[in-house]
């Protein structure tokens, strides 16, 4: 075994030294950003600039504060984040998790770094749109139809990411729009979910505001597929993410890597999650 893990870490390290392409799939974090109505926006501050306070040789720093929502900008949701008639992930009582006022059990301090294989299903691509419409299902077979358009499959332990295209109003500061409230958001429903649970995926993420089908004018009234991935099936979800990038560079399978921060009690956390690929 220890053969195997040595040649395993010197693949590693000869992969680093041959090169490799990242693709940041974390969205910049800017005061006004596009965020759900239902947490705190991002706000960032200087409580001392340069010259505030200089030293006797002249030097001076700068420090910042921040104050956000854990659900705001590119996120991921803890299986503390949802709950169905009182019960968490696990038939665990939603009361039960809370020890002080947070979430001991199933908060965002329980999830493990992730070093997977990722996948992006693109799914606009696969159906020949530039972008999907406000509103619209990811139904079964969209995903089953883009995993064929790109000779790409599943394995159980994946992290999944699927793109809507709508990710391209928040590169345009189209903030409204991005978030879909009387319009409609693309995503997958309740089946697409259930379908994703089935392919024993361990994460699955998407480029919008909630990771499913916002219906026109129906906002965050209801989840399914929370229901379906956090609560029933213990499969995180990650949100706001990035995809533009990826998938013009035409990468649909790469090692995943993200990190939560550790925040003891938290339902979801801040991210900024990286596709690795060969050079």
């Amino acid at each position: 075994m220890p053969d195997t893990l040595n040649q395993t870490t010197s693949q590693l390290l000869d992969a680093v030294s041959a090169g490799l392409q990242v693709h940041d799939l974390g969205r910049l974090l800017t005061v006004g950003m596009p965020q759900s109505p239902n947490h705190p926006a991002y706000w960032h501050s200087l409580p001392r600039r340069h010259g505030d306070m200089v030293r006797a040789d002249g030097g001076s720093a700068a420090n910042d504060m921040i104050s956000m929502g854990t659900h705001v900008g590119t996120h991921i949701d803890a299986l503390a984040h949802v709950s169905q008639d009182g019960k968490l992930y696990g038939d665990l009582d939603a009361a039960d998790a809370l020890e002080g006022g947070r979430y001991a059990r199933l908060g965002v301090h329980t999830i493990e770094p992730m070093v997977r294989r990722g996948v992006l299903l693109d799914v606009p691509a696969a159906l020949g749109v530039e972008r999907l419409e406000a509103g619209q299902e990811i139904t079964v077979d969209h995903l089953e139809t883009t995993l064929s358009a790109q000779g790409t499959r599943i394995q159980a332990g994946d992290v999944v990411l699927i793109r809507s295209g709508w990710g391209q109003h928040f590169d345009a500061g189209d903030g409204d729009t991005y978030r879909g409230l009387s319009t409609g958001v693309p995503g997958v429903g309740e089946a697409g979910a259930s379908w994703l649970a089935g392919q024993d995926v361990h994460a699955a993420g998407a480029d919008t505001i909630a990771f499913e089908r916002l219906a026109p004018g129906a906002g965050h009234g209801l989840l399914p597929a929370h229901r379906v991935l956090l609560v029933e099936s213990g499969i995180y979800i990650i949100e706001a993410l990035d995809l533009e990038g990826i998938a013009a560079a035409g990468v649909h399978e790469f090692m995943f890597v993200l990190s939560p921060l550790p925040l003891f009690g938290a339902t979801g956390s801040p991210v900024r999650p990286l596709a690795v690929v060969g050079a």
